[in-house]
């Protein structure tokens, strides 16, 4: 029931989600932040080439981060889900011009759990959707992540975000918007990644101020079954 509601709330959403910068400013900052693997250089076409073979996108929206992936990080293959079958055409109808190559795959389907095997992704991204996934989503990142993969998140901050009516309904539990930077690495921290950073980041678009917290950690080993 909660996923039909979320389903159909950001297929509402769709079609004038990129009204203003804001998601393409927050994607492109969470992007620019991951460190650029040992190994990387630039490509035969100029461009960068790095070692991320496989880039997982949680709720792509209409695709920003996942974008942002191959053009700034050089990804070499991104898997972008959302939950929203109208957030998906909208991004694929980007994807023409912006992922000429076709190194990006468009799906849709829910983000937790994702639909992928354990230990076989380089990089998790996940902008703007946290606060409605909810810890269960840290906790299956640990379990897709390979040993030394990244996860890249944000997080509202309290001071400036508000949300009302279905959207407010949607709101995970268990992971409140944070009010500190300390609370948001803790989120990261208590999933168990580490080398967790924290940066504050306000974006002035659509007529309004509003801030988030972006989130950068490492996997270590996936635990195993107690």
């Amino acid at each position: 029931m909660i996923k039909d509601s979320a389903a159909e709330l950001f297929d509402g959403l769709a079609a004038t989600y990129d009204g203003d910068d804001y998601h393409r400013i927050v994607a492109e900052r969470l992007v620019d932040g991951v460190p650029v693997p040992a190994g990387a250089g630039t490509g035969s076409d100029g461009g960068p080439n790095t070692l991320l073979d496989r880039v997982l996108d949680i709720a792509t929206g209409t695709g920003e981060a996942a974008f942002a992936a191959v053009r700034r990080l050089g990804a070499r293959h991104v898997l972008a889900v959302d939950i929203a079958p109208g957030m998906i055409a909208e991004a694929r109808a980007k994807a023409s011009t912006r992922d000429p190559d076709r190194r990006i795959e468009w799906r849709v389907a829910p983000g937790v759990p994702a639909p992928v095997t354990p230990a076989s992704v380089d990089l998790v991204l996940c902008a703007s959707a946290l606060h409605f996934l909810g810890t269960a989503a840290l906790v299956d990142w640990r379990r897709v992540l390979r040993p030394g993969g990244r996860v890249a998140f944000t997080l509202p901050c309290a001071s400036t975000f508000a949300a009302s009516g279905a959207a407010a309904a949607l709101l995970a539990p268990d992971l409140r918007p944070p009010a500190t930077a300390g609370e948001a690495a803790a989120s990261a921290a208590t999933a168990g990644f580490t080398e967790v950073s924290v940066e504050r980041l306000v974006v002035r678009a659509g007529g309004r101020a509003r801030a988030v917290y972006v989130v950068h950690a490492l996997a270590g080993p996936t635990p195993g079954p107690v």
